[in-house]
């Protein structure tokens, strides 16, 4: 699990809304490349800085909110950056824009790239590495979980959205209980499976076998700093609610925060862009208050 670590020159710098500019990055893993995008605020220097985990089947941008055409994370990085904060947002291996098929993808590789990502974070030169914070939605949050527990950095806050408690439990409400045993059995060939929303996918049994290989309540006993928790009762994905959000701060100790609101495991952004706005802003200014 022992990530092998390059930092690489950003391939392009490209403006966007005024305050920030975003960077292509690049960093390896176990000889694989990982695409990332770095958001600078224009006119800080050394700002403090946020990793963003994505989701199942998600990748660094994040679902885009129909009404305002922006990726749930492009616009979170987008309104921190113009409150000074920095952020990276990351396809992990085997998912977007970054090396390797879908189907090979496990958990276990997802928290590596989230160690990997922290160590270019601190090794950069372009951030602060000593005002780090974390933000992962669903999978992401089982994941961050885990590489807010392992990593070897200082992370000031740390951030849950929809967070996954028991991920083999999720995936196979979601899959269906006769297809999650398939995949368990498909000895390393690849099983199609129908998302809810239509979408076909293939994984094969190392991503079956790897949910239970993380306990993201397990794991968050092992972080000591601040956590904010965000979780919707509307939620029809990781659910009930706010039960399994709240099962993460009582087994965590130190500050924290529960966020809930009626909203689903999209934050409502199919109706539009105010309640992913005010889960942002709320997020933001948690994260602040402990960077500060």
């Amino acid at each position: 699990m022992l990530a092998r670590l390059a930092l690489t020159a950003a391939l392009a710098t490209v403006p966007v809304l005024a305050g920030a500019a975003e960077e292509r990055v690049t960093f390896s893993v176990d000889g694989m490349t990982v695409v990332g995008t770095l958001n600078l605020p224009d006119g800080v220097e050394n700002p403090p800085a946020i990793l963003l985990l994505h989701g199942f089947t998600g990748s660094r941008n994040e679902l885009e909110i129909p009404s305002v055409k922006e990726g749930i994370y492009a616009r979170a990085a987008r309104l921190w950056a113009a409150d000074g904060i920095a952020s990276l947002r990351i396809d992990y291996r085997f998912n977007g824009d970054s090396d390797g098929d879908f189907a090979d993808s496990t958990i276990q590789a997802h928290v590596a790239d989230g160690l990997a990502a922290l160590d270019w974070l601190a090794r950069s030169g372009r951030v602060d590495a000593s005002r780090l914070g974390l933000v992962g939605w669903s999978m992401g949050g089982a994941v961050g979980a885990a590489v807010a527990a392992r990593t070897g950095h200082s992370i000031d806050a740390v951030a849950l959205w929809a967070p996954g408690t028991n991920m083999a439990s999720a995936i196979a409400l979601m899959f269906g209980a006769d297809k999650f045993k398939e995949g368990l059995a498909s000895g390393g060939a690849p099983v199609t499976v129908t998302l809810p929303w239509g979408a076909e996918i293939a994984l094969k049994s190392g991503f079956f076998e790897s949910l239970y290989a993380i306990d993201p309540v397990a794991e968050i006993t092992r972080y000591p700093g601040p956590l904010f928790v965000a979780v919707g009762t509307k939620d029809d994905v990781v659910y009930p609610q706010p039960i399994s959000g709240q099962i993460l701060l009582d087994y965590h100790t130190g500050d924290e925060e529960l966020f809930v609101r009626e909203m689903d495991h999209v934050f409502n952004a199919f109706a539009g862009a105010e309640q992913v706005d005010e889960l942002i802003a709320g997020t933001g200014a948690f994260i602040r208050k402990n960077l500060d």
